[in-house]
């Protein structure tokens, strides 16, 4: 018996091959490529000249790269942080108001209407907010403007004062969909009966939210901020579609300005050393997340 156990798992094994050779040949071999990069002064073509740790010393001391990670942390705040709460909230309400009240269909529709972000392409999104935040003709400025509020209108990507908020409210409305789908997946898995005790225990809704909810779902809290925050950290489309880094450097994040270096300047030794330290930092972090979890799901067991 133990002999086919282990027929069938060789077995098994075949059919991961060609993922675990994509994988070396998509991820690992890049990344290894990108490490070794960073350690040479290099324009991307010729010959590389190994400098050691030169570009980290720069990096290092480059007030731009420190900057683009303050900006990083404002928008794991509207990418991670708000759409993980707002979204804890609003899944609860769709699955323990709408859906009881009316109907599973209408439940179903505002949940699909809040990920609708999510599979829109990032090019197209950002065209239309662009278009929504023009300083000229833009429908935001127009509405204000209608309202009697013109005085609240302004050049929303245009001024360094402005434009970080602004993307972090777009990304907020591009990240909700995310976690509402994965918390309303998650509260379905949940006992009905322990809602119905809580009820003729006279619990209040709030009640049932933070004593139920949130502990049942702690799983997918989880999964849903390790995947926000990983997302925030290497976030480029949004940026590159809707500022470009500016104005005035003023929403310049570390994927853009590493790519920045790499086909703007052309000096890809810098920029590798860039990308090398935003992926440490992105595995350190979800190292941190991950044991953070099991320790919690030990401590509820």
């Amino acid at each position: 018996m133990a002999g086919k156990s282990r027929s069938r798992t060789g077995g098994y094994a075949v059919y991961l091959i060609p993922g675990v050779i994509l994988s070396v040949a998509i991820i690992v071999v890049p990344l290894i490529m990108t490490v070794y990069t960073s350690f040479t002064k290099w324009n991307g073509v010729g010959d590389q000249k190994w400098i050691g740790f030169d570009n980290y010393t720069r990096l290092f001391e480059d007030s731009l790269f420190w900057s683009s990670f303050g900006h990083i942390f404002l928008l794991i705040i509207a990418m991670a942080v708000v759409p993980t709460l707002l979204g804890l909230v609003l899944a609860a309400v769709l699955f323990d108001y709408i859906a009881k009240t009316f109907n599973n269909r209408w439940a179903s529709v505002f949940r699909s209407g809040f990920y609708i972000p999510q599979v829109i392409p990032v090019a197209v999104t950002g065209i239309v907010w662009g278009w929504i935040l023009h300083p000229d003709y833009g429908a935001l400025n127009k509405i204000l403007d209608s309202i009697g509020l013109s005085g609240l209108a302004q050049n929303w990507l245009g001024d360094p004062n402005y434009a970080l908020y602004s993307v972090m409210a777009v990304m907020i409305w591009f990240q909700l969909g995310y976690p509402i789908v994965m918390f309303m997946s998650g509260l379905q898995r949940v006992d009905p009966s322990l809602y119905e005790a809580a009820d003729l225990d006279g619990a209040s809704w709030w009640q049932r939210f933070r004593k139920i909810t949130i502990y049942m779902i702690r799983p997918e809290f989880y999964v849903v901020l390790v995947t926000t925050t990983i997302a925030a950290l290497k976030i480029f489309g949004q940026i590159f579609v809707l500022t470009r880094g500016g104005p005035s450097n003023s929403t310049l994040v570390p994927s853009y300005f590493a790519y920045k270096n790499f086909f703007e300047k052309a000096q890809v030794g810098y920029g590798s050393a860039i990308s090398t330290v935003l992926t440490v930092i992105i595995i350190v972090l979800a190292f941190v997340f991950l044991r953070l979890q099991n320790r919690a799901e030990k401590a509820g067991a």
